[in-house]
This record gives structure tokens, sequence and C-alpha cells, in this order.
């Protein structure tokens, strides 16, 4: 058996090599070092070649380094967004001529620079922590920043800035990441009522998540959106975990009506109509998922066939059922395809084969109750 302080030891060891970010992964980690490797380097040709090199101006500011941190190392974050790092550095190094232009001194200049550049900052709502480097070089850069005066936070500062943004997007785009970063939209209610849309009736809410904030007063580097998403995500996660011996297979319907790509839409309406159904799924010559119809679809006069009607279908593999709340729960889905690797139709699962299934973990008591109502 090994002594506590051993494994007191190893547990340390290995935290020094686990990630400090959430989520963070070791390819997350290679592609953030490929991304500021290309950026720095290439912001630092592109800026040369437009100005030139030598003593009168910096080729990159230092600032760009940290900038490039936030970029490429964690590009969710509100403080690495485009408008955060040419905004935050510009209007930070401007922070700082200001001071250092009335404030001779350079020990003050540089504390007030830099409480500017907060202020300055978040007014503007580009608040970028490299800001305040951008400021203090421009109380402390030399003579090479003296003068250029009030022009510097333009050049070199918002010129290195919009150049690293630039490469920044096209990278993150061409290694398929999010960027920027864009929270998600509110759910919002289908019907147009004032009533909270079904996925916010139970659970936390809004106000829940304000009060948990003030409460920790705390600053926290996620957007306020994306932090209800988290949590609701982790709220799903848990049901999952608790539940996840309940897969699709279990509960899904197996003799699914369907039809053919060119079959016309009075057979999909007979269809829908006669079996009492909301989706009919379309499916090619070899059997293979195209699409769905509904009454909506069809309810249009035309005389085309099912394939030039039919809306994307929302097609699953074999997951746990209980991941399909939030799509069977925004107020659009009534129902999605289950497929095999080939995209061949399997079953079908509808709000109704969820609901079944979901009052099938209720204790006793509330199932009863249940089926009572």
């Amino acid at each position: 058996m090994q002594h506590p302080d051993f494994q007191k030891a190893g547990s340390n060891r290995f935290r020094l090599f686990s990630p400090i970010l959430a989520g963070a992964t070791l390819r997350e980690r290679l592609i953030a070092c490929l991304g500021a490797l290309i950026g720095i380097v290439l912001t630092g040709v592109i800026s040369g070649y437009l100005f030139g090199q030598g003593p009168h101006l910096p080729l990159i500011v230092a600032p760009m380094g940290a900038s490039a941190v936030l970029l490429f190392a964690v590009p969710a974050s509100p403080l690495a967004q485009p408008w955060s790092i040419v905004g935050g550095n510009t209007i930070s190094a401007m922070m700082g001529i200001i001071a250092a232009y009335f404030i001779h001194d350079p020990i003050i200049a540089i504390g007030v620079g830099v409480s500017l550049a907060i202020g300055a900052m978040s007014f503007t709502r580009c608040l970028h922590p490299p800001g305040g480097a951008a400021a203090l070089t421009a109380v402390l850069g030399g003579p090479a920043v003296a003068s250029w005066g009030f022009f510097f936070p333009f050049v070199p500062v918002a010129l290195n800035s919009c150049i690293l943004v630039g490469l920044g997007l096209l990278f993150h785009r061409l290694s398929k990441r999010n960027y920027p970063h864009v929270a998600a939209k509110p759910v919002e209610n289908t019907h147009q009522t004032r009533d909270l849309p079904p996925p916010l009736r139970l659970g936390f809410r809004e106000e829940d998540v304000d009060a948990a904030l003030e409460a920790l007063d705390e600053t926290f580097d996620i957007d306020r959106a994306d932090l209800s998403r988290l949590l609701r995500q982790v709220e799903l996660q848990a049901a999952v975990r608790s539940h996840g011996d309940i897969s699709c297979a279990d509960i899904m319907s197996r003799d699914v009506i369907a039809i053919d790509e060119d079959a016309a839409p009075d057979h999909a309406r007979h269809l829908l109509l006669k079996h009492n159904i909301r989706t009919l799924p379309v499916k090619d010559r070899e059997g293979r998922l195209i699409g769905t119809v509904g009454l909506r679809e069809l309810s249009q006069d035309t005389d085309t066939i099912a394939r030039s009607i039919s809306k994307p279908a929302l097609a699953v593999a074999a997951d746990p059922a209980l991941s399909l709340l939030p799509v069977l729960t925004d107020g659009r889905t009534h129902a999605v395809i289950v497929v095999d690797a080939d995209h061949r139709i399997l079953g079908l699962i509808s709000q109704t084969d969820l609901l079944s299934a979901m009052a099938r973990l209720l204790p006793g008591q509330g199932v009863t109750a249940l089926v009572k109502a």
C-alpha cells in the first residue's frame, strides 16, 4: 500500500499537467500553439512589409503576444473577440499616451495609464487584458513611441491588432473552430405567447443565475448566455447519466410509415391522416432517409413530388433516449428519425414515445398520479 504522502505527491504532480481551463484538451492546446506561431510570425512579416523595420517604429508591440494567447488558446472568451482585441489594445494605448502626455512622473503615469485603460475598455465593451500592457508600452516605450505621439495607438498597435485578428479568423475557420464566438440565443416560445418555452418551465431560471452570480460576487470569464447554456447541458448530462440505460432502440417505433421520394403529396397527406401521425419520413430507392414532410409542407398548393417539398430530417444514431429531450421540447420538432450508419431508417421516436419513457422513470406514486390525470 502506498504511503499517503506519496499518493498526495503523485496527485499534485499530475495536476501540473492537467488543463487549467474547463474543456481544454491536448489537441486544443496544440492547435493554440500552432495558431500563435503562425499568427505572430505573419503579423510581424506583414507589419514589417507595410511600414518597414528600423528604430523609428517597433515591428510588433509586445501586447500582441498576450493577445495571441487569448485569440488562439481561449477563442470562446469574451476577452478574445475581435472588438476586444482591436478596441482594447488601441484604446488602452491611447490612454497610455494621454497619461504620459499630461503626467511627467513615469511611476504615476503608468498607474494612471493602466487605470484609465481598464475604465475605457469597460465602458466601450472591449475589455482585453493585454490592453494593460499596451498602456504600459505607450508610457515606457521610449523615444520610438514618443516620436509617434498620438499616432502610436493606430500604428503599430491598431494595425498589429487588425492583422492578428484577421489571421485568427482565417486560422479558426480552417481549423473548424467557432470564432468569433457567438453566444447561443435564448430559447424562444415558437407559439408567440407570453408563456416560457417548455425547456425553461422547470429547473433553474435566468433570475436564478443572476442571483447566484450576485451571491458569489465574482467575475467569471464566460459569456452570460454561455453560462446558462452550460448549466442546462449539465442538467441534461446528469439526467442521461442517471437513466442512460434507456436507449433509442428501447422506445422507438420500428414499423415506420414512410414514403418514397417520388410519391405524390396526396399520398403523403393520406398516410398522415390515416395513421394519425405528424411526421412522415421520405426515403430514396435504397431506403436511405432524405427528409420529412408534415401537414405544414403539404399545405402548399403544389403537385410536385415528396422529395421537392421535404425538409431536412433530424436523424440520430442509437444514443441514450434522454439525450433527445432538448430536441423534442424545442416547440418545433415532433419526431426524430433513428438511422443506421448508412442512413437507412431504423425507427422513429415521437414526443409521445419520449414522454412515455419519462413517465416510467417517475416514482410509483408519481406514475399513478400521472395516469389518473
